[in-house]
């Protein structure tokens, strides 16, 4: 949903600020709604022409931003290859959909950094046979990138505006693969567990017991723990016969872990 890597260029730095005053007029209209104030330039080029040079700004950002901080993986380099990040922010972001940061999507959340997309994934060491359940959908992005890799993914979103545009542009990428629930996340999905992979893309205090219940023997999850609002542990989770394995693998910022009240 929303991580923001340690060091970020300044120019992304000012690319947020800019993003996060055009985004104030999102409101409740969701992502993607026609509004005036978010008539952002193309840098000079035609909408047409720009959609051309997706393809090549989404080469560059996987092997800039990705394969060159050390994500090996030519599964999780390809998948991010083909997912087209540009359809998961408003249109307003849309000419920085490629560039070495966040993003926010309304609502208070962000997209997160595509290496940390990459990293998060890879680290999963996903199989085409796997079941994964992400907690925190946001934008999408992140459940497309998994859905290029496993059977099916589960996600789930608590904002409702964001669960409902995630599901229009989910079922129309994935029908089969990606099923959205707007719900609490720190419950999991029960009916569905256990999940071979399980990814958690907002800051817990702790991780959540339901979410260790749901993990499968052999399983992995990756999660965001810490202070909200700070620099929190990307921790990698393990469950090696029956027993819970823990290992820190980098400092992150992530917004919170949203409950139902």
């Amino acid at each position: 949903m929303n991580a923001l890597h340690c060091f970020l260029p300044a120019r992304t730095m000012i690319t947020l600020l800019i993003l996060g005053l055009s985004l104030l007029c999102l409101g409740h209209a969701g992502i993607g709604s026609p509004s005036s104030c978010l008539a952002m330039g193309m840098r000079g080029q035609s909408r047409e022409d720009k959609g051309d040079s997706y393809q090549a700004l989404r080469a560059g950002m996987v092997q800039e931003q990705i394969r060159a901080r050390g994500v090996r993986s030519s599964a999780v380099l390809d998948a991010m290859t083909r997912v087209p990040r540009h359809l998961f922010v408003p249109e307003a972001a849309r000419d920085y959909a490629y560039d070495d940061g966040p993003l926010p999507i309304g609502y208070g959340q962000t997209i997160s950094q595509p290496y940390i997309v990459g990293f998060m994934t890879e680290i999963l060491n996903l199989n085409p046979h796997h079941l994964v359940l992400e907690v925190g959908t946001g934008s999408g992005y992140q459940a497309a990138v998994l859905a290029e890799l496993v059977a099916e993914v589960f996600t789930i979103e608590i904002i409702p505006g964001l669960a409902q545009s995630a599901t229009d542009r989910l079922r129309a990428q994935y029908p089969q693969k990606v099923r959205v629930r707007q719900a609490d996340g720190y419950f999991g999905w029960p009916e569905k567990a256990p999940f071979d992979a399980i990814m958690v893309t907002a800051a817990a205090e702790f991780i959540p017991p339901p979410l260790l219940e749901q993990l499968k023997e052999g399983g992995r999850m990756v999660i965001p723990v810490g202070t909200p609002f700070l620099v929190q542990t990307l921790m990698l989770v393990e469950k090696i016969n029956g027993e819970i394995i823990t290992r820190s693998m980098m400092p992150v910022r992530f917004v919170p872990l949203r409950r139902t009240p």
